[in-house]
């Protein structure tokens, strides 16, 4: 009996070893900081998030498990009275954002960046947009131009390809690059889609879109916010961390 016992002592403590050199959620490993790499949330605090608009961070998002919840209001983009869109509260140039998201069923939401902020404008009237997806059931997933509403996707721009987003429940992986104009979206370990700001590919592009009226979006800041939507529905967001480039 005291061998099992040392045994399965040795066990847990290996275990615990293995985990805290892996790092859990919310967390850096050693190679990440020495990477640079810097945390946006702990899954405690806050602190580093307000409201888009606001001064202090809205009660329509909460902290639950470890993740950074939006409460689904059910009012879609509207949203609650008590919600909105949130923003980090440094601006970032050309960097690497990483996060992991769950959305729910029949769910929409986004991730924004070089976002501007100002009086009367809404964050995507200037901000490209990672689209958040239940590619499922959310009608979202089939309106757009070959998939270009779907999960990872440049949202209503350019389509995630492959689309290899998870299904209802289960936890997405992304990493979104920008740099010097180079944008990369990255999900679940594969680079779905490239492109590049300021060139004549990108004017045209959006030219040729709903947001040709919006000048901040026809010609982005090289700096700005990154957001987190809003759109009536329940999402989850956890592992957010980003290293400046």
């Amino acid at each position: 009996m005291k061998k099992i016992n040392i045994l399965l002592s040795l066990l847990i403590v290996f275990s615990m070893t293995s985990f805290a050199k892996k790092g859990g959620d919310n967390t850096l490993s050693k190679k990440e900081k020495k990477e640079g790499w810097e945390l946006l949330f702990d899954g405690k605090s806050t602190e580093n998030w307000r409201g888009y608009g606001k001064h202090d961070f809205p009660k329509g998002w909460i902290i639950e498990d470890g993740t950074m919840k939006c409460k689904g209001s059910g009012r879609g983009e509207a949203g609650a009275k008590d919600g909105g869109d949130i923003i980090t509260k440094k601006q970032y140039q050309n960097f690497e954002f990483a996060l992991e998201w769950k959305i729910s069923e029949g769910g929409n939401s986004g991730i924004f960046y070089l976002a501007q902020e100002k009086p009367d404008q809404k964050i995507y009237m200037s901000s490209p947009e990672m689209q958040v997806l239940d590619n499922e059931k959310h009608p979202d997933a089939k309106l757009g131009r070959d998939g270009n509403r779907q999960a990872g996707s440049l949202y209503d721009l350019i389509p995630a390809v492959p689309q290899n987003a998870k299904p209802v429940g289960e936890w997405n992986k992304v990493v979104i690059t920008v740099y010097k104009g180079t944008v990369i979206h990255n999900q679940n370990g594969k680079n779905v889609l490239e492109y590049h700001l300021w060139t004549d590919e990108w004017t045209n592009m959006v030219k040729d879109s709903k947001f040709k009226d919006w000048p901040d979006f026809v010609d982005p800041a090289s700096k700005g916010y990154i957001g987190l939507q809003d759109h009536g529905d329940d999402v989850w967001y956890k592992n957010l961390k980003i290293k400046e480039l």
